[in-house]
């Protein structure tokens, strides 16, 4: 079984071939192939490939799926005893990428 652990804004990953993941916002058209440089460990059987910090010669290869907000999160915040309250929410911008191939 081929996977890797990439790194996309800062948030680590673990990605096997065909897998459909959500990451933050990337701005990309939809349906367009990139590749991801930033590939922190790759596992192929037996064989693992340990990047200081990033593995050489490894990469993956993903379609952008989708671009979409998420769901609302609210936030919340409070002093006792003086009666402040404060309510906000926001809604993150999200990607769907769809892995297509781990190049070792």
């Amino acid at each position: 079984m081929k996977y890797a652990v990439i790194a996309v804004s800062g948030t680590q990953y673990l990605v096997k071939e065909d897998e459909v993941i959500t990451v933050d916002n990337q701005n990309l058209e939809i349906d367009k192939s990139n590749k991801l440089e930033t590939v922190l460990l790759t596992v192929d059987g037996d064989k693992v490939s340990v990047g200081t910090p990033t593995v050489k010669g490894s990469s993956v290869e993903y379609t952008v799926v989708n671009n979409y907000q998420g769901k609302k999160v609210d936030v919340f915040k409070f002093k006792s005893k003086s009666r402040y309250r404060k309510s906000m929410g926001f809604r993150p911008q999200l990607t769907d990428i769809k892995i297509n191939k781990i190049n070792l």
